[in-house]
């Protein structure tokens, strides 16, 4: 029997007052912080987006954004990254875009396991436990376990992932806490099970709690 579809987003407001009762100094900034307002239904290629985080890595705004529209261009069929257009340009190709020999090799990596079927279609991808999407992805070359959960929360809409590796996120609960250092990953996964079951939520806060802490006046 096949498993059932998980529904893409959460109830912001229910998880909000959630989280303020379980966790009153987050409550405090949450005051100040407009909910996140983000499209969880909107349609999305998996190869697409990854092949788009893997040109991302290491890169600026600016000079990714460059090299973006260059590989965009290349696709045989509009600007979508796709599994077929990755394998009908060449190396050469790419390389003259600026896509780094390293990336080339993670993007016909994941053109290949696409093709085969490790990369799983968007219905699939709904019907897939978060630990199983992070297994299942980070089988490509140059995916690592962020950028699957970054697909889990922003496209997902999945209300209990928490990226402890996430530098943001880590700075937010010092801010939130008074941490005298960023908490490692080990020590805020433990801290974080207080937001369970919506994770998630407390990650978009956090974010936003480095935003409108580095936009206050100094005192």
């Amino acid at each position: 029997m096949p498993a059932a579809k998980i529904p893409r987003g959460f109830d912001v407001a229910a998880g909000a007052a959630y989280l303020a009762r379980r966790d009153r100094k987050l409550a405090r900034w949450m005051g100040r912080i407009e909910p996140p307002d983000y499209n969880f239904r909107a349609a999305f290629q998996p190869v697409d987006v990854l092949a788009r985080s893997i040109l991302h890595q290491q890169l600026s705004g600016k000079v990714v954004r460059v090299i973006e529209a260059r590989v965009e261009a290349l696709m045989p069929h509009g600007h979508k990254l796709t599994a077929r257009g990755i394998g009908a340009v060449t190396d050469d190709a790419l390389r003259t875009a600026g896509v780094s020999r390293n990336k080339i090799a993670a993007l016909r990596d994941l053109a290949a396991k696409a093709r085969t079927g490790i990369v799983p279609t968007p219905a699939r991808i709904d019907r897939m436990g978060d630990q199983e999407l992070v297994d299942c992805l980070t089988q490509v070359r140059g995916i690592g376990r962020w950028t699957v959960e970054m697909m889990l929360m922003f496209r997902l809409g999945r209300p209990d992932v928490l990226p402890v590796d996430d530098l943001g996120v880590r700075k937010g609960a010092q801010l939130v806490h008074g941490f005298d250092a960023p908490p490692t990953p080990s020590v805020l996964r433990e801290f974080g099970a207080r937001w369970a079951p919506y994770r998630t939520l407390a990650g978009f806060y956090l974010w936003r709690v480095v935003d409108v802490a580095g936009a206050a006046p100094a005192r």
